[in-house]
């Protein structure tokens, strides 16, 4: 494999429209924030990652505005000028900088790109040089589909149908105390056999553990994350009492965290975001924990442009990654995204996975210029 100097880095901060909003228990965000990372090489190879901060601390603590400042003052320091021969060796140049996974994870999933492009190799092949050989990508992701909180059990089901008939084959709906039981009620009353999952976000306690057994009667793929979005210790509690597999999602940052929940028996099921534990490197780390254990295993979204959505796709390629997962379309999001060729659902609820060299997919500048200045003019921060 051939290394890759780092020349400059690059950061610019986006908002794009998104063809329609998601709610969720914590609010719904006006457009859709990013922070891309060009990263340039000294041979002249551009490696691109993409930042999920939100505008507020709504998913994660970290922001569009404290992820610019970690960029700026401390991350893209420390990897100018550095020669790094594999991936995996940028959380060790990373480690002297608490906390700030999405930042991280920004600027680690820019040198993968990178060091892909380098080497000709797509970035789920790079994946797959970590793994066994039997863990070769299999070229498609199984996806399904997030609707957010709606006005009433009719608008949901009106957004289930399309989505169905667009041909998703996994429906997850987002809900909240007062918007639960009679929304899965009202939902299998219409479609009793649909791949069906429910995501809390964090929106209950254990004293609601009665109510949550409700979801028992309603043949759930899973719950994911009903309570604490730093929590372990209490989900312990309350998967063993449940019939229906909770998945955990907020409170897993690490390979570490992750152990601890199976040990505890906090959870069944995993959605792995790599943002959230800081990069693909800690990913694969995750990955291997699935395989060695037999935990089903699916990889989030947090509402990526083309730039961070290819780099999901790659990994989600992946043979362990064995539920659908939260990679939709780039219509259900954007029109049009910062990327082509855009992503289209296949047959069988499948998305192909990029198989060109890195992501696999061309940035259009032109697009960014555009997403960056609506930033500028958009934001909510204080001028």
């Amino acid at each position: 494999m051939k290394s890759i100097t780092v020349k400059s880095i690059q950061i610019y901060t986006i908002a794009m429209t998104m063809v329609e909003t998601l709610r969720t228990s914590f609010g719904e965000e006006p457009f859709k924030s990013a922070i891309l990372v060009a990263l340039e090489t000294d041979a002249g190879v551009t490696g691109w990652g993409e930042c999920s901060a939100e505008s507020s601390p709504g998913y994660s603590y970290e922001t569009v505005g404290t992820s610019q400042h970690i960029m700026r003052e401390f991350l893209i320091p420390a990897l100018l000028g550095k020669t790094i021969g594999d991936a995996t060796e940028v959380p060790a140049l990373l480690s002297a900088f608490r906390g700030h996974p999405l930042a991280k994870h920004a600027m680690e999933a820019a040198v993968w790109d990178a060091i892909a492009k380098t080497n000709g190799l797509s970035l789920a092949q790079a994946f797959a040089r970590h793994l066994p050989a039997d863990h070769q990508p299999r070229g498609y992701a199984n996806v399904g589909v997030s609707i957010g909180i709606k006005s009433s059990v009719e608008a949901t089901l009106e957004v289930i149908n399309k989505r169905l008939g667009q041909g998703y084959g996994r429906i997850k709906l987002k809900i909240e105390p007062g918007w639960d039981v009679q929304l899965a009620r009202g939902v299998r009353a219409v479609h009793p056999d649909i791949l069906l999952m429910l995501d809390a976000n964090s929106a209950y306690t254990l004293a609601d553990i009665d109510h949550l057994k409700q979801f028992d009667e309603f043949n759930l793929l899973m719950i994911e994350q009903p309570l604490g979005y730093n929590d372990i210790y209490e989900h312990s509690k309350l998967q063993p009492q449940l019939k229906t597999s909770v998945c955990l999602d907020e409170s897993i940052h690490s390979a570490n965290d992750f152990r601890l929940a199976l040990d505890l028996g906090a959870c069944r099921i995993l959605n792995l975001k790599p943002a959230r534990v800081s990069g693909y490197t800690e990913s694969l780390e995750i990955y291997r924990i699935c395989v060695e254990r037999n935990i089903p295993l699916w990889i989030g979204g947090l509402m990526e442009t083309g730039v961070g959505r290819a780099a999901n796709l790659a990994f989600a390629s992946l043979p362990a990654v064995t539920l659908p997962c939260d990679i939709s379309a780039t219509d259900r999001y954007y029109n049009p995204d910062i990327t082509e060729p855009p992503f289209a659902l296949g047959a069988q609820s499948r998305i192909a996975a990029p198989t060109a060299p890195g992501i696999g997919v061309e940035v259009q500048m032109e697009r960014v210029q555009a997403a960056a200045h609506h930033w500028d003019t958009a934001n909510t921060y204080h001028k």
